[in-house]
Order: structure tokens, then C-alpha cells, then sequence
């Protein structure tokens, strides 16, 4: 079934950042000022931009794709790659390259596009995969979720039987979708990261989606046991008005309206206050994981518990476009305090927890990929202690980062011609 999701119709305007105007955040070196006045509330450390001088690691490249986002590991060992202009790859793992047919119609704007890509934890029995993309429609777009069958039968593959099973309506302009997907270990549950939009407000308004990690059956209905099972939203809801000035857009004005069917969002929500999630990740522990973009400064790493308030946009270990301040997470107790933060910033996309044997020194890491920082950062744990353990230059705006199932680090760099990259024990000098 559809969740019809009630969110804010007037939009804030887009914002440039990420070292790419596609990506909501700063390039790094905006960022240097206000790491300073940010360090000495650091809940544990605020990472190190330092580069290693070796990398342990050789990099190969395997394929090319325009515009990557997502790629996910098929049981075969191939893999399946999108591209946010909307079109999906089937990858052999030396790079062999086949387009899927079937994908959906999606809005390439911006940070809008075909997004994430997820294999069912059911795909041995009804070979299905799960979908996430910016959905055009009247208003503009939003996200949608949606599950298929991979059908690898023929001379081309295809996706079958597509159907949407969650989106966020109504739909209007704005980037920072999130669109991450994670199952549970169990492989009862999907959970889902909805970015903001960049609307600001609405990622604390309990009855909208934006701005929050969603927990849902594997059919896209709200999961049992969520902190908001058995409640209903209300049917009114706060408008926002643009402000003049953007970076104080938490002070904008907000107007009551009614809408016309209620709102299921309070059931579905796991956590709430985040900006622009942009990772999510189960460790060994089943301890879920998020990454997520700050504005001026401030991306975070987060350890996700169910009923949590992150705080985003009134608080934050970053400022505004404007250079206004925000207040910090350890100023208010009612927010959870990120794990880790950075200042200045990596623009971070996506998560990958390591188990596998190529890298045993690194077992119970997680690997972010950075975007502004052109880097792959390596975390290391004390328990749910973070921080950052290594950070090497890769050259190149990385995208995603996933562990394979050969035991290698796979990833893609962003760009129309962004390369997917095999990372094995041969040391690179």
C-alpha cells in the first residue's frame, strides 16, 4: 500500500554546497572558521583532515558510469549500479556492463534523480530489489520508494512488476532527499532515511515525513512496535512561508492548513531532526548507523535509537548559509549529540561497515566515501565510541562505498564519468 505522506508546500530555495552545487553542504574550506569555535564542544572528536601518506590498499578501476549514485551486490557476486539520470546497470564484477530496462520515470534535477538501490533480503525466493528516486509529479517531486523483480532471464535484463510502496506526497521543489535504505538484521524491517528537503522546520513538525529515518514492513507500510504505532497525525499542518533570508529560515513564518486526509507519518517514524541523511548501515551488534550533512560545518555520524530527537535545525555543531549561528547539541538536552562530528567538513555519502577477510586489521570499521573531501575515511570503534581512525585521498568525489562480498572495498566516484574502483590488500606505494 502507498503511505500518502503529508509535507510543507511552500519551498525554501535550493542551496549550493558539497563542492558541487548538487550536494547540500560547504566546500571545505568554508567550513575552517568555524571548526575553532566548534572543537571544544566536541562530544569525542571532530575527525582529521589530514590525508595518510600510503594507502594499504590498490585501487582498480572496473567500470564507468555517468553519474553514479548507488551500486548494491547481487547473491552472484554481480552487482547493480544506478545512475541518477535514471538508468540502471547490471555490473559483473571485470566490469562487463548491462542496462536494465523497466526503471521508473524520475526528475534528474539538481540533487533529484534515480537514487538508491537495495536487494531484498527475500531476493532468493522472489528476486526482488528496492528502488528509491525522485518522483515527478504535480507540484514538482518527492521521494518514492519502490520494489521490483529483477527478471535477469532474457537477453536484457528488466525490472518487473514495479509498484511504489511509499512516497512522499505532497510533492514540491527543494534537494536532500536522503533515499538510503537498510534492512534489519532480521530481515522483517526496512528502514529509510527522508531528508528535509531543504525546508528546515519540517524535520521537527511530527506530522511530515522530512527530516526523519522511517521504519516500514518490507511491503512499505509502517512497522509494529515503531514510537508512534497506533497514533494518527493531525490533519492540520504548518505552511511554511519562504524566508528573505534562507539561513535564518528556522525563524520563518508558519501558516495553518488543513489538509484533506490524515497523516500516517507518527507510525512510520523511527527518529526525527535530521537534515540530509546520506548513509545508513547495521554493524555486526545490529546497532543501526547513520551519516548525515551538516550545513556550514557540522556533518555528523549518528547512532540511530528508536524515538531520538538529532536536533536538525535547531541545533547543530554547524552554522547557517548566512553565517548565523546555530546552537549547539550540547546546549539542549532534549537532542541526541552525534557520535562524531566534523568541522570542517567531508560531505559524507554513504556507509559500509567491514567484516571480510582481504582486510582483517580492519574488521568492525566503517568506511564513509567523502564528497567535498575527496576522501575515504576509515572509523574505528571503542564499543559505540567512534572516530576517525584514517583518511586517504582518492582523487576524486566518492560517492558510495560498499564491502564486497570477495572481501574487497568496492567504489563510485560522483561525476559524468565517475569510475567504479575494486580496493584490494595490494599496497599502492
Amino acid at each position: 500500500m502507498v503511505r500518502h505522506i503529508t509535507v510543507a508546500v511552500a519551498m525554501i530555495p535550493m542551496l549550493a554546497g558539497c563542492g558541487s552545487p548538487q550536494d547540500a553542504n560547504q566546500p571545505a574550506a568554508s567550513a575552517s572558521a568555524s571548526a575553532s569555535a566548534s572543537a571544544s564542544a566536541a562530544p569525542v572528536n571532530y575527525g582529521n583532515a589530514t590525508p595518510a601518506k600510503t594507502k594499504p590498499f590498490k585501487a582498480t578501476p572496473v567500470a564507468s558510469f555517468d553519474t553514479p549514485w548507488a551500486l548494491a551486490f547481487l547473491p552472484d557476486r554481480r552487482m547493480l549500479v544506478t545512475e541518477k539520470p535514471g538508468r540502471l546497470w547490471l555490473v559483473t564484477a571485470t566490469g562487463q556492463k548491462q542496462q536494465v530496462s523497466g526503471v521508473p520515470t524520475v526528475h534528474f534535477e539538481g540533487q533529484g534523480g534515480l537514487l538508491f538501490i537495495a536487494v531484498s533480503p527475500t531476493y532468493a525466493q522472489n528476486a526482488q530489489v528496492y528502488l528509491t528516486y525522485s518522483e515527478p509529479g504535480e507540484g514538482g517531486d518527492g521521494l518514492a520508494l519502490a520494489r521490483a523483480t529483477l527478471d535477469t532471464s532474457g537477453a536484457q535484463p528488466a525490472l518487473k512488476d514495479l509498484q511504489v510502496v511509499w512516497r512522499q506526497l505532497p510533492r514540491g521543489k527543494g534537494g536532500q532527499f536522503g533515499g538510503y535504505i537498510a534492512f534489519s538484521p532480521d530481515g522483517r524491517y526496512l528502514f529509510l532515511t527522508s531528508g528535509e528537503r531543504q525546508r528546515f522546520t519540517p524535520a521537527q513538525d511530527p506530522d511530515q515525513a522530512l527530516g526523519k529515518i522511517l521504519r516500514l514492513t518490507l511491503d512499505g507500510k509502517p512497522a509494529p512496535g515503531n514510537p508512534g504505532a497506533g497514533k494518527t497525525g493531525s490533519t492540520t499542518v504548518g505552511i511554511i512561508d519562504p524566508p528573505e533570508n534562507t539561513g535564518a529560515a528556522a525563524k520563518a513564518p508558519v501558516r495553518k492548513a488543513t489538509m484533506p486526509a490524515p497523516n500516517l507519518t507518527p507510525a512510520e517514524t523511527w527518529s526525527t531532526g535530521h537534515r540530509n541523511p546520506y548513509g545508513l548501515a547495521f554493524d555486526a551488534e545490529g546497532r543501526l548507523w547513520e551519516t548525515e550533512m551538516g550545513p556550514q560545518g557540522g556533518d555528523e555520524l549518528n547512532l540511530i535509537e528508536p524515538g531520538r530527537n538529532y536536533g536538525w535545525p535547531l541545533v547543530s555543531y554547524g552554522k547557517n548559509y548566512d553565517d548565523t549561528p546555530i546552537a549547539s547539541p550540547a546546549s539542549d538536552p532534549r537532542f541526541q549529540k552525534p557520535a562524531l562530528y566534523w568541522n570542517p567538513i567531508i560531505a559524507p555519502a554513504g556507509l559500509a561497515f567491514y567484516y571480510g577477510s582481504m582486510f582483517p586489521q580492519w574488521r568492525g570499521s566503517a568506511f564513509v566515501g567523502g564528497l567535498a573531501s575527496t576522501a575515504l575515511i576509515r572509523i574505528a570503534f571503542d564499543g559505540t565510541t567512534p572516530r576517525e581512525a584514517e583518511r586517504w585521498d582518492m582523487g576524486a568525489r566518492i560517492r558510495a562505498v560498499m564491502a564486497g562480498p570477495d572481501g574487497a572495498l568496492w567504489l563510485l566516484e560522483d561525476g559524468s564519468d565517475g569510475r567504479l574502483l575494486r580496493l584490494t590488500a595490494d599496497r599502492a606505494g
